[in-house]
């Protein structure tokens, strides 16, 4: 049974009757361009066939009632009463509901069952997927008009505003914005965004290690300090605006570890729009190229791998069909992407999962993933 099925079925269960509409909204994985997001420059991730659905029925109330099928808890709250009480799944729905008064938009109350497909932890944005079922949900039952750019804000606004945490915009954007069959090249400082077709007869592979993040905050922390140091040097506000020959012609006059994580960046920025122009023009053989480039950067100049991801990566990478494999997300565990020759995807998510299980004594997950669309009311 599809999850559309299953979420309309445990909506009949728990509230009786049909719903009115059912709502999706995708996780995703970022193909190249890491820690990039918050020095303003350059991301491509695609939105993945795994996703956050929520079955809906209007309420003629300000209440809205939720059933998370995944947790089998309950929540509900009012519309015209609410605020932060303990973290909790309902709160991102809160979040949202926040962001969307403060813009002035009419809210309806609507009851609703919610159920997903993002492994939670593995750095595929389970949140941003559920921010965006809820943002579409809110625009289904209240009947205001769908701007994908300043929902994904909305989203962003609910994880850093109301639940209190740090994050980009990338993960909300592509949620929103993603497109079948497309990566989507997003300049962070900008907001501006294209979709750029994958390129034919190749797969998308998502590697989850089986470990998960640990020590993330104090280096991300540490990682972001040391990209303002670089600017301050190149008296630029953000590190997206230094330019590699700038970099390298002045590169030996700053500390070892401030050069390394400057290089990363800059050396990302150009790697992520050169893919963008290689996968529009079909050359998957150069876009696995410099998915390896940006593993090893991250891994060496930017020093957020593990042993976890870097044996994933070379298993990876050793494997009949696949053209390129690199760590995704933050660092320091969750997953890792490769892109697989479309013919050799079976064996190679085959031998993978064996071979790192016999390496690591861990027991992994393979994901062979589509690019789908963004946040959308599902068809009846």
């Amino acid at each position: 049974m599809t999850l559309e099925k299953k979420v309309v079925e445990e909506f009949r269960k728990y509230f009786g009757g049909e719903p009115d509409e059912v709502v999706r909204a995708p996780g995703r994985v970022n193909l190249i361009g890491e820690h990039t997001d918050y020095n303003g420059g350059f991301v491509m991730p695609m939105a993945i066939n795994r996703a956050m659905f929520m079955a809906i029925r209007y309420r003629s109330d300000k209440e809205v009632h939720l059933l998370s099928a995944d947790f089998h808890q309950p929540a509900r709250f009012r519309l015209d009463d609410f605020k932060y009480l303990k973290p909790h799944w309902v709160e991102y729905i809160k979040g949202v509901a926040n962001g969307l008064q403060k813009r002035k938009l009419p809210l309806q109350g609507w009851e609703g069952v919610m159920l997903g497909d993002v492994p939670r932890g593995s750095g595929l944005s389970s949140s941003a997927a559920l921010e965006l079922a809820a943002a579409k949900a809110f625009s289904e039952v209240s009947n205001f008009p769908w701007d994908p750019v300043d929902m994904a804000v909305v989203g962003q606004e609910a994880e850093n505003d109301w639940v209190g945490v740090n994050c980009g915009i990338m993960d909300q954007m592509i949620s929103s914005c993603g497109q079948a069959g497309h990566a989507y090249l997003l300049d962070c400082r900008s907001l501006e965004g294209r979709h750029v077709p994958l390129p034919d007869g190749v797969k998308v592979v998502i590697l989850d290690t089986g470990t998960r993040r640990g020590l993330v905050d104090s280096a991300y922390n540490e990682r972001r300090q040391q990209c303002e140091e670089a600017c301050e040097f190149f008296g630029v506000a953000l590190l997206r605006d230094v330019r590699p020959e700038t970099f390298f012609a002045k590169a030996d006059q700053l500390p070892e570890l401030t050069r390394k994580r400057a290089r990363h960046v800059i050396t990302e920025d150009q790697r992520t729009l050169e893919a963008a122009e290689v996968m529009a023009a079909g050359n998957a053989e150069r876009l696995g190229e410099l998915m390896d480039q940006s593993h090893v950067s991250l891994r060496d100049d930017f020093e957020v791998s593990n042993d976890a991801l870097n044996e994933m990566v070379e298993i990876s990478r050793a494997q009949p069909g696949c053209l390129g494999a690199r760590m995704t997300g933050a660092g320091f565990g969750g997953c890792a992407v490769a892109l697989v020759q479309s013919d050799a995807v079976d064996v190679f998510a085959e031998n993978v999962m064996a071979n790192y299980n016999r390496e690591t004594k861990t027991e992994p997950a393979v994901y062979v993933t589509e690019a789908t669309q963004g946040a959308c009311r599902l068809e009846k």
